[in-house]
């Protein structure tokens, strides 16, 4: 049996098809990256999406046949506005990163006792009403990625979202577990242009834009597609994937969290999937930059071309000799939340080569991971004995051996490199029959490689960095969401 599954990202989507024992096959990707009109504004065009999700789709059931089911997984957050009736967006779509709502968060805390951040859908749905024309016949329809890929897969017959999708969005509430008429009101969204709430594993209807019109048994948001992808479905299981920023997830039970906000440790409450027997939830950290920082050893600075190359370099030395960076090129997360705080280079010498800084800047992003990690146990009270990594640069060597060193943990590197594909499979492929259950299905994960600790890297500098990079930026380090 095969499952189809469709992955849209913050830059590009791809579509592949997952075996029953695991394997990816016939995978078709094509970019997709957002634009920004201005600093600080992240748009998207859903109808080139549309189309874009099909090929893909196409060229994939071309290649593989018949599949059994689909599986949607993307980047999380993002809002669209269409016209139900013609299937036409009314305007731009605003991707997660889009910063044009800071003052509307600001003011739903002050106003209305709301913790909203701008990179959650609230306050870009409200926004889009409010500054998009929309005809006055208009049914409109307000949804995240996966709610506008099961639209269009079904020819506008599913107007559906998943419980990881709603949770992160602003206009859902702990509480009901479903959405807040309080938020809606107060940010003057109608209930009915809200998508149904469904569970991520399930059949919710046809993909009959596809040949053989195969069921769509799943959404997922794509950090949870990932964390089952890899198989950390029960308490304690942790995955950290490192793309662009970089979020560790972790399992937490099915005792549902006391708060749907930002713990005193920084991590997150999410829902970590949802199934036929409820939901199961998770905590999430956040690093806001993470191989960014290796685009800007390339693309700026130009002491390496590729983000290969910072291996390479980077190995040429056996330690960063005293020289630590603090990735904080966008501020830091979790735990700090630190939006003024700035990137940092500290300890040259006239000594210090290249190599020093590149392997410096490895390094650091493995203290943040560890950061997240410590964060995370604290908030959780949950034991991390191992962690599991995809991402860009769980293919670094130098990079993965420095997480190891900072983390004093075992590293399983996923075998492949963007584990929110399996993830979506495996919760569609238990819907349909392709496996009895959800652990059966992450049996058939196997990691690439294991990476054990070979020293200790220096976590009291660390700190210590840490410490100097912070509020460099006050009027920014002053915002909290």
């Amino acid at each position: 049996m095969s499952i189809l599954v469709i992955d849209v990202g913050t830059s590009g989507l791809r579509a592949a098809v997952v075996r029953s024992t695991g394997v990816v096959e016939h995978l078709f990707y094509e970019s997709l990256a957002p634009s920004s009109p201005v600093p600080g504004l992240v748009e998207f065009d859903a109808a080139t999406m549309r189309d874009a999700v099909l090929r893909v789709a196409n060229a994939s059931l071309s290649a593989a046949g018949k599949v059994d089911a689909v599986g949607i997984t993307n980047q999380r957050a993002s809002a669209i506005a269409w016209d139900k009736n013609t299937g036409i967006p009314i305007g731009p779509a605003l991707g997660w990163q889009d910063l044009r709502t800071v003052i509307e968060c600001i003011t739903a805390r002050a106003e209305h006792g709301l913790y909203l951040a701008p990179n959650q859908t609230a306050t870009k749905a409200s926004w889009m009403l409010k500054n998009y024309s929309i005809p006055s016949n208009a049914n409109i329809c307000i949804g995240t990625v996966d709610t506008w890929v099961a639209f269009v897969l079904s020819q506008g017959q599913l107007f559906v979202t998943d419980d990881t999708n709603a949770a992160v969005t602003g206009l859902w509430t702990l509480q009901d577990q479903s959405w807040s008429p309080r938020i809606l009101d107060i940010f003057g969204i109608d209930i009915e242009m809200m998508p149904t709430i469904v569970r991520s594993s399930g059949v919710v209807g046809n993909a009959t834009a596809l040949p053989g019109a195969p069921p769509i048994a799943s959404l997922v948001g794509d950090q949870q597609g990932s964390l089952v992808g890899q198989g950390c479905i029960t308490p304690g299981r942790t995955k950290i994937t490192f793309g662009t920023g970089g979020m560790l997830d972790t399992v937490t039970g099915t005792t549902p969290p006391s708060e749907n906000r930002r713990s005193s440790g920084g991590t997150f409450p999410i829902v970590a999937f949802s199934d036929a027997a409820g939901i199961t939830w998770g905590a999430e950290a956040i690093m806001l930059s993470a191989g960014t920082n290796i685009e800007w050893l390339c693309s700026d600075m130009q002491l390496i071309d590729t983000p290969q190359q910072s291996h390479d370099v980077a190995s040429q030395v056996e330690t960063a000799d005293g020289v630590v960076y603090v990735p904080a090129l966008f501020g830091l997360g979790t735990p700090k939340w630190d939006y003024g705080a700035r990137g940092t280079l500290i300890g040259i010498t006239r000594g210090t080569t290249r190599a020093h800084v590149v392997r410096a800047v490895l390094e650091g992003i493995a203290h943040r991971g560890a950061d997240l990690m410590e964060a995370t146990i604290a908030d959780s009270g949950l034991p991390i004995d191992t962690l599991r990594i995809d991402g860009g640069m769980s293919k670094n060597p130098t990079f993965v051996q420095a997480l190891a060193n900072a983390t004093q943990r075992p590293i399983e590197v996923s075998p492949v490199t963007e584990a929110t594909t399996l993830g979506a499979a495996f919760l569609a492929g238990v819907a349909v029959g392709t496996w009895k259950s959800l652990e059966e299905a992450c049996s058939t994960w196997k990691p690439a490689s294991i990476v054990r600790p070979d020293s200790i890297l220096n976590r009291a500098q660390w700190n210590e960095a840490v410490q100097r990079s912070s509020g460099w930026i006050p009027e920014l380090s002053g915002l909290d969401f």
